[in-house]
């Protein structure tokens, strides 16, 4: 009798929490692994937050200097409205036509050059690069041109193509070529000896070595050429832009600052500033596509 009562004792609290809840108690199923989750997600947020923050802190400390020194005196306002009243002008050129006018001529200059530059001296340098006695036949003259600025030429290209859009997109043409195709030579050159010593070992052609060797381990210093011709490109037109245009964003700028537009004027360098980042962002992704074999350095 006694051992039946003490087994009752036993077995009763178990079944009295099982009918009592329904199901038998513990920790929900699933519900371990939805905390990692949330965990993980929680993380990436302010990793993201964090970077978000951390690449516009000094952007936002400079455009605050921006508009509290005009406010407070300590520059001319006349000359460096605030930040307020530019914005505010911006938004009003972006909103009747005008900015995007003028945004649109200069981009089509710019990218007719660029591309062309593109086209002429990435072939032209990997052949350079490649090819000893051409490199030292058109050494000298590389040398020559390479070391004359771009706008030094500007009234030789008005001269000699007019005011039009020939001589604008020469000019950046001009600018251009050079940051692409020295870049392009010396990735050629600094490939590393040891992959070319195998690529021969392995009996394989010239051809294919510079397929299979030469151009992959060339790519990230040709892509440091095109985005320094992309920066490039968007400041030798501004200037040229300013000599003999009706539009475009250096015409803009120009004809501001005549008619002492002054938030008009810094509208329009906030534009190219904008176009410039956005530009060289383009190029980094692109590099990264075309760069994903890469080791990753760093952290």
């Amino acid at each position: 009798m006694s051992i039946t009562t003490e087994k009752t004792a036993v077995v009763a609290p178990e079944a009295v929490a099982v009918s009592a809840a329904g199901r038998p108690s513990g920790p929900r199923p699933g519900g371990s692994a939805a905390a990692p989750v949330l965990r993980a997600a929680t993380r990436r947020t302010g990793r993201i937050l964090l970077t978000v923050l951390t690449r516009t802190a000094a952007i936002a400390a400079l455009l605050a200097v921006w508009e509290v020194a005009p406010r407070l005196g300590l520059v001319y306002r006349t000359f460096l409205p605030p930040f307020s009243e530019v914005a505010v002008v911006w938004w009003e050129l972006a909103g009747n036509g005008q900015l995007a006018e003028h945004a649109r001529a200069s981009l089509s200059r710019s990218f007719a050059g660029f591309g062309l530059a593109l086209a002429l001296a990435i072939p032209l340098g990997l052949l350079i690069g490649w090819y000893r006695p051409l490199a030292g036949l058109l050494g000298p003259l590389l040398e020559v041109f390479r070391n004359t600025a771009a706008l030094a030429l500007l009234p030789v290209f008005t001269l000699l193509l007019g005011i039009g859009e020939t001589s604008k997109i020469t000019i950046v043409l001009y600018a251009c070529t050079w940051p692409i195709l020295l870049n392009t030579i010396s990735a050629v050159r600094s490939v590393d000896p040891t992959l070319l010593r195998l690529a021969r070992s392995m009996d394989m052609p010239a051809p294919r070595i510079f397929q299979k060797v030469i151009l992959p381990a060339s790519v990230p210093t040709v892509f440091t050429g095109i985005r320094l011709a992309g920066a490039v490109a968007i400041l030798v037109l501004v200037a040229a832009e300013m000599v003999g245009a009706k539009a475009g964003l250096g015409y803009l700028i120009n004809a501001s600052q005549f008619n002492f537009a002054i938030p008009e004027m810094y509208a329009g360098i906030i534009t190219i500033s904008a176009i410039g980042v956005a530009f060289n962002q383009l190029l980094v992704a692109l590099e990264r596509r075309f760069t994903s074999w890469r080791t990753p350095t760093g952290n």
